[in-house]
Parts: C-alpha cells; structure tokens; sequence
C-alpha cells in the first residue's frame, strides 16, 4: 500500500503515552553502579560497538536495569546504522509486521504502535509487511525516545585489555584518534560482526570491477543495459536481482546451486518461547542438530522477493546450476555450469557471511584465545558444517570463552551480541523475532557481574547506610522503669 502523510501528533501522544509507562514501571531504574576514574579518564561501564538494531535494544535494557554509564559506539552517520538503508534491497521487512522485536516487552514502543500512530489502525490492518525504510525510521524514533547514549561517526579500531581488567578502545573519530576506557565491551555487530563476506574462491584473481558482494555498495545505475549475475537463492540474492532488474539491466541471470529453490522456513515453523528460552539449555549436540539441518534445507527468500524478479522477461532463473568456474574474457565475464556457459558483465555474489578474525582488526589481540565450537566439540556423524565449526562458544551472557583457561581472562567481559552468537543461544542477537528476549539475556548478566565486581563499595555503602526509618518515638516500651507519680 501507498503510506501517507504521518500525523505527527499521534506520534506525539504515543510519545507522551511511553512516558506514562515507563514511569508507572519505575523505568528505567536508578543509577547503582560506582563511578570510576582511572589516571584521570572516566571509566565506562559498558561500551556497546554497533548502534544498529541489536546494539541499541542492547543499550536499552542496560539503561533499564539502571547502568547509565555507558555509550554505544558506531561508523556509520546518525540514521545510517545497520543494513536498512545501506545494503538491504529488500522493499519490506521479511518478518512479519506483528513482531514486537526491540520493544523490551513495552506496547508503546511496538513497530505496531510507532505505525498506527502516525498512520492509523485501518493502514495497519492493510500494511502486509513494514516498509524497510519506515523500519530504519522506527529504530531512529526508539534511539530518540528512549535518549540512548548513541555516538556515530566513530570507528573503533582497536581493543586492548589492561593489565587493570578494563578494556582500552581506541576510536578513530572525525580523523583524529581517540581512547576510551571501559569495564564490559558488547560486539553488536551484525551478520558479519567476527568477520566478513564470504565469496566463493572462484573469483579470486578476478578484477573487482567484474563483481561485488550483495553487502556491499552497489552502483546499479551503472548495471543498466548491462549483462548481470546473481549467485545464490536466498533473500538478498533475490533482493539484488531485483534492484538490477528495476535498474534495467538487458539480463539477469541467476545461478542456483540446489536442484529447487528453498519453499520450508523450518525455525519459523517451530518458533515459540519454548525455542527462545529453551534453545541454551539443549546439550550441544541437539543445538548442532537443530542448527545443521535448518542451515542445510536453507530459509526460503519471501514470496514477493521471488516474484520481483520473475516478474521481468529479462530474468532467467538457472536451477542446479553451481558455477564450476569463473574466467575474464576481455572486457567481460564467462560463467561456466553444468548446464552452459554464459557471458555476463558483473556478478553480484548473494553467498553470505564467514567468522574470520583476520577481517576484524578491532579483535587483533583475542582472536587466538577466543574459542570457537571446533576447539571443544567434534561434528557429529554426517553433520559436517563449517559455519558451524566456526562459531563462537559462548557463555551465558554472551561473552566468549578462553581457549585454553587463564590465558585471556578480559574474554569474559567482551560479549558477542551478533549473528555468530546462533549456535550458542538460538536466534536471539540477529533477528527481529526474540531481540529483546537476547538483550535481557546479555543485560542481566552484565549488570549481575557488575554487582560482583563492585561488591566491596556495595559493602561499604550498606554498612555507611544510616537514615533511619523509626526514629524512636512511635511506641513506648511497657517494662520501662516508672518515675512514681
């Protein structure tokens, strides 16, 4: 559907309506963490690098749980965080509208209440899925109202543990180098947060100005009269088709290694809170079980996705048709199959993402003591899976574990709230569905080793506590000496 004008005053009443809340909530709690000031610089509590989706919710359960002293770092421009308005294609959310996703358990705060209020409820009854851009929107208007401590424009380069158990950061921000000093970092950094793209090694030697990756910028104006290539059958391989096709490519083609594209979303299938809360808790060869067999039967990319591009007489789809190879041809691509060969002028790779530390600078002095699934578990029979293989293995409040116990004890305060978490605590630092559920996860843990640190000054501060509450005059003792009258 078309979206209207926004009524700015329903935004503003459902703002005033959130305040309500909240303070009837007692929300967000009061500041309990003791301050610290090392050689003269402030101490962070915790510094959440990534204002997308998932560091933001991050920073809102920390703030309700009353951790004020922190800051939530990130490269990108303010409204620019995360992939809404970067390299996602897609014309709408995949999830569907009805997600409550970051809200924290709070109605007010809902996708659903931030639309109806500037739209109003017969528009969201006809919405099918969010726009995405309206999405990127909401996240901005949940920054706004909910005053999160967000920085941009800051890349953080490097993390070094002190010998003091604080994390140094340093930050390049406006050209100048800059470092902070934190208690807990939290690594909300989407699909590729431990690493990078993956790209088949087939276009290795091949001029980058034949192909990209679908998370990368992509001049589509460019691609118009063009012969273009897709590589994959998900979402974003679809998504990309799609833009090229709208872009007026002169032919699309798109290569699929599988003999069908994907139909069955099978973890949607069996979503519920029993998944979302019960998925740590399997043994780690269940979590293997469930994981291998959705990655391997693949999510299917949304109906409509399918029929954006198929909707064009310039698309042809290329069913079991892995390209076996790849070769420059002068000012043009060859695409080899089992089926053919085909002339193409770029290829946009849909493959997806791999756990790659040597892709992130920042997590130079962890990566050989971070322990991955391979270090401590053996695929099960039949189960081989690098992504898997390559996970993090995680704690409870998402921080990452010694590979060898004592070498790098500062792992246990570096949280990886990210796509890589999966295997370690279901589907809760990636996606829409259980975001909040994951937060909460994280936030708690967080603020319960806060505590524990500190417990010393908590100490302290209730032997010092002495305002009274009976001041002694509200009874009279009846075995008290009387003065005879």
């Amino acid at each position: 559907m078309t979206v209207t004008t926004p009524n700015a005053a329903g935004l503003t009443a459902l703002e005033a309506r959130l305040k309500q809340d909240l303070a009837w909530l007692e929300l967000p709690a009061k500041s309990w963490v003791p301050r610290r000031v090392v050689d003269g610089a402030p101490v962070i509590d915790v510094v959440i690098v990534g204002a997308g989706m998932a560091g933001l919710v991050a920073s809102g359960m920390l703030k309700r749980l009353g951790v004020d002293n922190q800051l939530v770092l990130d490269r990108a421009a303010a409204g620019q965080e995360g992939p809404w308005v970067s390299f996602a294609r897609m014309r709408t959310l995949r999830s569907p509208k009805e997600l409550t996703g970051p809200a924290m358990g709070l109605p007010a705060l809902t996708f659903r209440a931030f639309y109806e209020a500037q739209f109003g409820e017969a528009a969201w009854t006809a919405l099918d899925r969010a726009p995405r851009t309206l999405w990127m929107d909401y996240l901005v208007w949940y920054r706004k109202v909910l005053n999160l401590p967000v920085r941009n424009e800051v890349a953080v380069t490097r993390i070094h543990a002190r010998a003091d158990g604080l994390f140094a950061l340093d930050g390049l921000e406006a050209g100048e180098t800059r470092q902070l000093l934190a208690r807990h970092v939290v690594l909300a950094t989407g699909r590729d947060g431990l690493g990078g793209a993956f790209v088949p090694s087939l276009a290795d030697g091949i001029d980058v100005r034949f192909w990209a990756h679908s998370a990368e910028a992509i001049d589509f104006a460019r691609l118009a009269g063009k012969r273009v290539s897709v590589v994959g059958a998900g979402a974003s391989a679809m998504d990309n088709a799609a833009v090229a096709l709208e872009a007026g490519a002169a032919r699309l083609d798109l290569f699929i290694r599988r003999d069908d594209i994907p139909r069955i979303n099978k973890f949607t299938g069996i979503g519920s809170q029993g998944v979302v809360h019960g998925f740590a808790g399997l043994p780690d060869e269940w979590k293997w079980r469930f994981l291998d067999h959705t990655l391997k039967t693949q999510t299917p990319p949304p109906r409509q996705s399918v029929l954006r591009v198929s909707a064009s007489k310039h698309a042809h789809f290329h069913l079991a048709s892995p390209i076996t190879e790849l070769a420059a041809c002068g000012d043009h691509l060859v695409v080899t199959t089992p089926k053919g060969r085909y002339a193409t002028d770029f290829i946009i790779f849909a493959t997806g993402f791999k756990v790659d530390f040597v892709l992130r600078p920042e997590l130079a002095e962890f990566a050989t003591h971070i322990r991955l699934w391979c270090d401590r578990f053996a695929s099960p029979e039949g189960m081989d899976n690098p992504e898997l293989e390559t996970s993090p293995d995680l704690g409870e409040s998402f921080e990452f574990l010694e590979k060898t116990p004592g070498t790098c004890p500062a792992l246990s305060r570096l949280h990886c709230f990210n796509y890589p978490a999966t295997l370690s605590h279901g589907k809760l630092s990636g996606d829409i569905p259980a975001i909040s559920e994951g937060a909460d996860r994280l936030a708690r843990g967080i603020v319960r080793r806060l505590f524990v640190d500190d417990r010393e000054r908590h100490f302290d501060n209730l032997k010092a506590f002495a305002t009274p509450e009976i001041i002694g005059d509200e009874w009279r003792d009846a075995d008290a000496t009387q003065t005879a009258g």
